[in-house]
C-alpha cells in the first residue's frame, strides 16, 4: 500500500470522478457563504432556474461590512445594508442556516465555522474567501472560491478542479518566550516568499505546530494563502479532538467517538512523499513585524529592513515611507488594530490582556479592539478582560472583519501607520493611504502602551 500524506488521503475520499491527466470533480461537504460574494451566485441560480442542491451543508453569516458599534440599531451605510438585506432574503427563500448581525452565533465565518463544531477535520470546506485556509487546522481541505465556484457548489455540491500539488513546511523545537503562532507563519513566509507555495496545498508539521493550540494552528493556516498556496492543513491530534468535542454541531455520543476513530486514522502516513519540502528551527524565529506592502516583507522586530534594489521593493518602501536599513524600534504608531480572522479569537484577547493588565494605552494611540464573534465577545466579558481593557482605555468593539479591509467605517486615516494583528498590508487595505504593519497581538498590545514599536523580548522578563 503506497504511504499518504493527510491532504491526499481527504482530498482522495472526496473526488466523484476524474478526467485522466485531467480536472476532478470534488465533493464539498460543507459550505461557508457570507454577504459579500453570494450575492450574485444566488443572482445566477435564479436567472437559470437551478434550485440550491444541498441548502443544510450550507451555513451563512454577516461578516465583511457589518459595523462594529450599535449594531442593534438600523445599518447607517447603504450598501452594506442592502447587501446584509439581501444576504438574509436569499437564505430565507432557499432555507439555509443564517447568523444575522446580532445573532449569538454571528461572527466571522473563520471564527464562528471552527467554534460552532461546523469545521470537522476529514471533511473538504469552500467559501468566497480567500482566508477559508484558516479550517485547515482541524486536518480539513479548506479553501476559498471565486463566485462562479460558489454558483457552482450551490447547484451541485461539487467543484470542477485540478488536484494541488503538495508541500510540507516542519518546524521542530521550543519557541522562545513572546514567540505566537502569529511570529511563526510571518517567519515562514518572509523565508519562502509569498508565491512559493502557488499550486500547492500545504501541510504544517513538527513539534510546534503540535504543541499550539487550535486557536494558533487556525492564525498559522489562515495565512497559507499569503505564501501563495492553495490552503494549509495540520493534522488532527488530542487537541483536535479536545477542542471539537460537546460544540453545537459537533457529533455526540458513540457517533463522536466513531468520528474520532476516523480521524486518526487521518496523519500523514510515515514516509509519505510530498512534492516539496522546507525545515525550519524553532530557535531561530523570534517576534516579527512588516515593513512592506506584502505579507513576505517580514523581519524580527529588532532586525533593520533589508536592502534590495528591485522597482517592486523600492516602490514598497516608498508607500510606507521608510528606507532600506532603518529600524523600526521606537517608531511612534497611532492606531493598533487586534481582530480579524487571523487574531480575533478569546487567546488573541487572553495574551493582550496579560501585557495590558495595569498599564495604561498611550494617549496618540486609538486601539480597536474586535472580538471575532459573538461567543468571543461574550468570553471577553465573563473573563473579565473587557474590565481590563476598559481601564487601559482600549475600546472592544463589536465582532466583524472591521479594520482587517475597511468595507466598513472601521478605516485606518491617510498616511498613519497600523500595527494590526491582521493577515495583508497591501496598500490601501485598511483604508486608502493607510500603511500597514503585521504582528502578533501581544506586538500590538505592547505597540498600544508604549505609543510606538518596541522590542517586546525586553518588557518579559
Amino acid at each position: 500500500m503506497s504511504k499518504k500524506a493527510l491532504f491526499d488521503k481527504v482530498w482522495d475520499s472526496h473526488v466523484v470522478s476524474s478526467i485522466e491527466n485531467g480536472p476532478q470533480i470534488l465533493y464539498i461537504d460543507q459550505h461557508l457563504i457570507h454577504e459579500v460574494t453570494s450575492p450574485q451566485a444566488f443572482n445566477e441560480l435564479e436567472r437559470r432556474g437551478i434550485p440550491i442542491f444541498r441548502p443544510d451543508q450550507i451555513v451563512a453569516t454577516a461578516d465583511h461590512n457589518t459595523p462594529t458599534l450599535n449594531q442593534d440599531q438600523p445599518i447607517k451605510d447603504a450598501l452594506s445594508r442592502k447587501q446584509l438585506e439581501q444576504l438574509s432574503q436569499n437564505c430565507e427563500k432557499n432555507n439555509i442556516t443564517l447568523y444575522e448581525l446580532g445573532h449569538k452565533y454571528n461572527g466571522i465565518v473563520h471564527v464562528m465555522a471552527p467554534e460552532l463544531g461546523i469545521t470537522q477535520p476529514g471533511i473538504t470546506m469552500v467559501c468566497g474567501d480567500s482566508h477559508t485556509s484558516t479550517h485547515g487546522a482541524f486536518g480539513a481541505i479548506a479553501f476559498g472560491i471565486g463566485t462562479s465556484q460558489v454558483a457552482q457548489v450551490f447547484a451541485s455540491q461539487c467543484l470542477l478542479l485540478k488536484k494541488p500539488k503538495s508541500l510540507r513546511v516542519t518546524v521542530n523545537g521550543t519557541l522562545k518566550k513572546g514567540v505566537l503562532p502569529k511570529d511563526v507563519i510571518l517567519y515562514i513566509i518572509s523565508k519562502l516568499g509569498t508565491n512559493s507555495g502557488t499550486g500547492y496545498f500545504c501541510e504544517y508539521a513538527g513539534s510546534v505546530f503540535e504543541n499550539m493550540s487550535m486557536e494558533g494552528r487556525m492564525t498559522v493556516c489562515n495565512m497559507s494563502i499569503e505564501m501563495g498556496a492553495r490552503g494549509g492543513m495540520i493534522a488532527p491530534d488530542q487537541t483536535t479532538f479536545d477542542y471539537i468535542k460537546e460544540r453545537e454541531f459537533a457529533p455526540k455520543g458513540k457517533a463522536f467517538e466513531e468520528k474520532v476513530a476516523y480521524w486518526k486514522t487521518l496523519p500523514t502516513d510515515e514516509g509519505a512523499i510530498f512534492d516539496k519540502e522546507y525545515v525550519f528551527d524553532a530557535d531561530d524565529i523570534e517576534p516579527m513585524i512588516t515593513y512592506g506592502t506584502n505579507p513576505g516583507m517580514g523581519i524580527k522586530i529588532t532586525e533593520a529592513i533589508p536592502e534590495e534594489d528591485t522597482l517592486s521593493f523600492n516602490k514598497s518602501l516608498q508607500y510606507m515611507n521608510f528606507s532600506a536599513g532603518e529600524r523600526l524600534i521606537d517608531k511612534p504608531i497611532n492606531y493598533v488594530f487586534i481582530g480579524s480572522c487571523t487574531n480575533s479569537r478569546i487567546e488573541d484577547f487572553r495574551v493582550a490582556a496579560s501585557f495590558i493588565k495595569g498599564k495604561q494605552k498611550a494617549e496618540n494611540v486609538t486601539a480597536w479592539l474586535v472580538p471575532g464573534s459573538k461567543q468571543v465577545e461574550a468570553q471577553i466579558i465573563k473573563e473579565g478582560l473587557k474590565d481590563i481593557f476598559d481601564e487601559a482605555g482600549f475600546q472592544l468593539r463589536q465582532p466583524g472583519c472591521s479594520a482587517c479591509l475597511a468595507m466598513n467605517e472601521d478605516k485606518i486615516p491617510q498616511g498613519e501607520y497600523c500595527v494590526s494583528t491582521s493577515n495583508r498590508n497591501f496598500e490601501g487595505r485598511q483604508g486608502q493611504g493607510s500603511r500597514t504593519i503585521l504582528a502578533s497581538p501581544l506586538v500590538a498590545a505592547a505597540t498600544a502602551v508604549e505609543g510606538k514599536i518596541v522590542d517586546i523580548t525586553e518588557h518579559l522578563n
